[in-house]
C-alpha cells in the first residue's frame, strides 16, 4: 500500500536557472507577501525596512523608498505594491554585469 502522505520528488527543478548575471534584492512581490495586511508604515518599516528591494534602477533600500511615499496606511496589499512601484517604477530590473 503506498503512503499518500509523502510528496512526491521531483527529479528535475521545474525552471532552470541560467548563468547570467546576478540581481541583487528582493523582488517586491517577494517582501509584500512576507507582511499581513493591513499595515501603518511605521510597522512595514519595522518589519522590513532593512530589505533591498529590485527596481529598474538598482537595488533600494525600502525604508528609502517609503520615505518618499505619501501614503502612511496601506489598507491591502496592492495599495503598498502600487504606492512602492509608483516611486521606483516599472519595469525591467538591471542586472549587474
Amino acid at each position: 500500500m503506498a503512503d499518500d502522505d509523502e510528496p512526491e520528488e521531483e527529479e528535475e527543478p521545474a525552471v532552470e536557472l541560467g548563468e547570467g548575471p546576478t540581481v541583487e534584492g528582493a523582488p517586491l512581490a517577494r517582501v509584500a507577501s512576507r507582511l499581513t495586511w493591513p499595515q501603518e508604515r511605521s510597522a512595514v518599516l519595522d518589519k522590513e525596512g532593512d530589505a533591498t528591494i529590485r527596481t529598474p534602477d538598482g537595488p533600494r533600500e525600502l525604508s528609502d523608498v517609503l520615505s518618499e511615499v505619501d501614503i502612511t496606511y496601506f489598507d491591502r496589499r496592492q495599495t503598498f505594491v502600487d504606492a512602492v512601484e509608483n516611486e521606483v517604477g516599472r519595469g525591467p530590473v538591471r542586472t549587474a554585469e
